[in-house]
This record gives structure tokens, C-alpha cells and sequence, in this order.
């Protein structure tokens, strides 16, 4: 089967997603006809996402976040406001998006979390059938349960996510674990989807404090954390290519700029990792059986961070303060159960991806 992919370009969790089930669909004999990017003008994408798409790959612009100007939590409705701004834009990618399906003519779509991805299903719903990943439509189903205080901000979250995946032909919720669990309207809970080099890695308990940022102005906060802990060193990434591939921002702190193999390899080595609360990172954490201290930036983050928590795999807070982290490490019990919920990511996902039927005028729907 062919199949067309169309991406939501914010932070990394859905690019390795992208890159995760693209490589389960060519192992498998399927193709992947183009790669679709929404992107913007605040951020790059990560060379680790484009070296690996160059042939397939067509970027768009699309709505994102904007982080306030210490480049730490985005402001909802600074964000709303520069988005309308940019209707005429997002509108051209709409049709962007219509285009590159009817020249691909793919049997199946997969948007991760694209919103105009969503709409052009909602207006112009497409002939192929689309398919909808992510972590964040878990928090649509009874499974989950919002215990913070941004309460409207959660709201409009899930009706982001419903537009995201207007006339949808499946929903596939990615979960921390597998939980039984009714059919919630047309979303299946599957496994996360973890790059195929995770699962050689072997673990060790190493000298440092791994890392992720989604938004820079953090480093400031680890810059000081590390001159009070001189003996803690500190290896972590984030997008900020204008410096370099490596800065030394003290004695034991090094940032690094995103590359999928060194993340990995500074993941599997350390004692413990820290980041800004994305679910694909931290499910690598846990396969990978290091506790994890999660900064959530924005409300899709603090919910990760929520349903992460009950899965014991380290804990939440409002900054990088990584002496909360250091005081779970002593006491750390990996969870074990999530290695096989992971492992069996290949088979659910190519049953849910492939049970589709030719109808008479030659194009899929779902079974």
C-alpha cells in the first residue's frame, strides 16, 4: 500500500514518530509516497528529521506555539492572535496539502496531529482514507483524567485535537501503557511508536544528567543549577543551530543541537533525564529505564506530564530544578511492563494500518 504522511513540525516528538513508522511501513513492503511538514518561521527543522526525508519531504507553514520572550512557556493568546494573522498562509497550505494527495493518490494518510491536515479532510474530505497519530488524542478518551488547573485551556486542547482529525477513518491514541479498555468512539489505544535503534540499545547508569529543551530560555536556569553543582555534569539538546553543533555554557553543562543518534547515545548512557515534558522522549526514557524529571511548557505538556505520573516513571515540575531528579535516582524502579507494550508496537500498528478493503471505486475504507 502507498501511503502519505503529514506532520505537525513542533519540538520532535512527531518527526521521530513519522520517522519511526515510515521505517515499519518500508520493512513491511509499503511505501511512503511524500512526507508533509508544517512548519514556521520559529523554528527549523532538526537536521536528523531532513536528512532522512530529503526526497519525500514538502514543508508548509502551519499554526505553532509562540514562547514568551524569555523563550520559555508559549502565551495561548499571543499565540492565538499572531495564528488568525496568518490565515491567507495557512489557507495556501490548506491547498498545499489537497494537491500533494491527488498528485500522490495514496491509499491511506496518516496526519500526526497536523491541524490543516485535519481541516482539508474537513472541507474537501480526500478520497484516501486518513488516519490519525498521537499522544494527545489519550486525552480525549474516559481513560484520562485532567487534575490540573487549566481547565479551559484543556478544553480548547481537545478541541484542537478533535479538529485535527475531521472525517478521520481511525484515531490511533498512543499510551504509556496498555490498558483494557473499551473502543472510545473511533480512537484504538496503541503502543508509542519508538525508533527501531532504541531497541539495541543497551542501558547504562552513567556519570550525567541527560536532557531535552523545547524552548531555550531554560538554559539559563540549568546555566545556574550547574555552577551550584560543579560535580554534576550535564549533556543536553536543544534546537538552537546559530550557536553550533556543541556549546560549552560552563565547566559541566554542554548543549548539544539536535541529532537523533548522539540523543540516543546520551540517553542510553545516563543516570537520569530531564525534559520539557514531550511524550516521545520520555517513553524512550522509560524503555530505556531512567527516571525522568518532566517541565511542562505548555498545556499538552502538563498533561503528558500528568498520565506520565501514572506510570511512575520519575516527576513533574515548573522548572528545571534537577535536584528533584537526583532524588529519585537512589530509589528508581523501572516499569518493566512498558518494554512489551512497546515491543509490540510493529504488529498493532500494521493491523491498524493495513485492515482496510478496496472498495468499488478504487480507493480504502476502513474494516
Amino acid at each position: 500500500m502507498k501511503y502519505l504522511f503529514v506532520v505537525q513540525g513542533e519540538g520532535r516528538g512527531h518527526l521521530t514518530q513519522a520517522l519511526s513508522m515510515m521505517s515499519l511501513l518500508e520493512k513491511n513492503g509499503h511505501e511512503v509516497v511524500s512526507i508533509l511538514v508544517g512548519s514556521s518561521q520559529k523554528r527549523s527543522l532538526p537536521d536528523f528529521f531532513t536528512n532522512n526525508t530529503q526526497n519525500k519531504l514538502i514543508k508548509f507553514r502551519s499554526p505553532n506555539f509562540l514562547p514568551l520572550p524569555k523563550e520559555k512557556r508559549p502565551f495561548l493568546l499571543t499565540s492565538i492572535l499572531y495564528n488568525l494573522f496568518l490565515i491567507p498562509v495557512f489557507i495556501e497550505s490548506i491547498f498545499t496539502i489537497k494537491k500533494a494527495i491527488k498528485a500522490n493518490q495514496p491509499d491511506i494518510v496518516i496526519n500526526f496531529y497536523e491541524l490543516l491536515c485535519g481541516i482539508t479532510y474537513g472541507v474537501f474530505n480526500p478520497t484516501a482514507p486518513m488516519v490519525n497519530v498521537a499522544h494527545q488524542y489519550y486525552f480525549l478518551t474516559s481513560n484520562f483524567r485532567y487534575t490540573g488547573k487549566k481547565k479551559l485551556e484543556f478544553l480548547l486542547l481537545n478541541f484542537y485535537s478533535r479538529f485535527t482529525a475531521l472525517n478521520a477513518s481511525k484515531i490511533l491514541a498512543l499510551s504509556f501503557r496498555n490498558e483494557e479498555t473499551e473502543q472510545y468512539e473511533e480512537i484504538n489505544i496503541v503502543p508509542p511508536l519508538l525508533r527501531k535503534e532504541i531497541f539495541d540499545k543497551s542501558t547504562q547508569n552513567g556519570n550525567y544528567i541527560h536532557g531535552y529543551m523545547l524552548n531555550n530560555g531554560y538554559a539559563n536556569d540549568l546555566l545556574k543549577w550547574s555552577k551550584r553543582y560543579p560535580a554534576e555534569k550535564l549533556h543536553f539538546f536543544w534546537d538552537k543551530k546559530s550557536v553550533g553543533s556543541t556549546t560549552e555554557l560552563s565547566d559541566n553543562l554542554t548543549m548539544h543541537c539536535l541529532d537523533d543518534v548522539l540523543f540516543l547515545k546520551y540517553m542510553s548512557g545516563a543516570k537520569a533525564y530531564a525534559t520539557t515534558g514531550g511524550f516521545e522522549s520520555v517513553c524512550e526514557a522509560i524503555y530505556l529505564q531512567k527516571p525522568v524529571l518532566m517541565v511542562p511548557t505548555h498545556i499538552e505538556q502538563e498533561c503528558n506530564v500528568i498520565d506520565a505520573l501514572n506510570s511512575n516513571v520519575g516527576v513533574g515540575a515548573d522548572s528545571f530544578n534537577l535536584d528533584l531528579l537526583l532524588d529519585c535516582v537512589p530509589s528508581f524502579n523501572p516499569n518493566t511492563e512498558f518494554r512489551h507494550w512497546a515491543n509490540a508496537a510493529e504488529s498493532i500498528f500494521l493491523t491498524e494500518l493495513t485492515s482496510f478493503e478496496l472498495c468499488e471505486d478504487n480507493f480504502y475504507v476502513a474494516i
